[in-house]
């Protein structure tokens, strides 16, 4: 029996090669507008330690689908427009949020992305458009909010097939801990660890991330959080006191020693390993696994 997939639009927009020559131009302008700012890595996330947008989506959600509901209650009229008013005062927030991430995104995230982005554009001006004929008293102010919650859903489900589908903002390294043993692991001989060189080890199916100096060592997880870059192909940034890499792929930085983001887009840490040097011998153990 054939498995039925009504949502294969979707992933034929994935693949929509055609969206390209639209993505550059936005990207180009998002990634030199924030750089590599504090104020990116707060519309990152990065001290709230995962994704800022997809809460901060909830009050323009919720204050315009509300004011739809109250179009159905007589007397409601003026409730309907205060939160009209303050569900487009909420979209500027989610919606630098929203580009920050997008910008940071793989081809297919790029592609879902600007389309789902161009939804709420639609959808904000068909709000706009609602409250400013309550306002001045013209005409198709409530069809106008209906048309914009509408498109606000079409846009919500393209949301959720980055988030739930394509991974998009989720902890790429949240299934370590279950993957590797419980209790001290043997890793190698100290010796067959080159000085400091990000040096790639695995640890049974889980690539792990070393640098070392002299007879100490560190150990995180080597797949980037954010995208599961390759962080032993990055490049070593910060200070002798805090050594760290920087992921090749979309650029997040992470101490070495302690897995923690120093610089976004990942907003969750790296997994750190504790590291036991006995006899030459260099074991690791990961707290909580297994």
């Amino acid at each position: 029996m054939k498995t039925l997939k009504p949502f294969k639009a979707v992933e034929l927009l994935e693949r929509l090669e055609s969206l390209d020559a639209m993505v550059a131009p936005v990207q180009r302008v998002v990634r030199r507008v924030l750089g590599t700012s504090d104020a990116a890595d707060l519309l990152h996330g990065v001290p709230l330690g995962h994704p800022a947008h997809p809460f901060l989506v909830q009050l323009p959600t919720g204050a315009l689908g509300a004011a739809v509901l109250l179009d159905a209650v007589p007397g409601a009229e003026r409730a309907a427009r205060t939160l009209l008013a303050a569900g487009l005062l909420a979209m500027p927030p989610a919606i630098a949020t929203g580009l920050a991430d997008w910008a940071e995104g793989h081809p297919q995230h790029l592609r879902v992305g600007l389309v789902h982005a161009g939804g709420n554009v639609v959808a904000a001006g068909c709000f706009a458009y609602s409250l400013t004929a309550r306002i001045s008293g013209r005409s198709g102010g409530r069809v106008s909010a209906l048309a914009g919650l509408a498109v606000l859903g079409a846009a919500g489900f393209l949301g959720g097939h980055l988030s739930f589908r394509l991974a998009s903002g989720a902890n790429h390294v949240e299934a370590v801990p279950h993957l590797v043993p419980a209790g001290w692991s043997h890793l190698g001989l100290l010796q067959e660890i080159p000085e400091r060189q990000l040096h790639r080890r695995m640890l049974g199916r889980v690539p792990l991330l070393l640098w070392r100096e002299g007879d100490e060592i560190s150990a995180i997880s080597n797949e980037c959080p954010h995208l599961s870059g390759p962080l032993h192909e990055g490049t070593v940034t910060g200070t002798e006191a805090d050594t760290c890499v920087r992921c090749p792929w979309h650029g997040s930085e992470f101490s070495l020693s302690t897995g923690q983001v120093v610089r976004g887009p990942a907003t969750a840490p790296a997994a750190s390993f504790a590291v036991w040097v006995k006899d030459e011998r260099v074991q690791v153990y990961l707290p909580g696994a297994g």
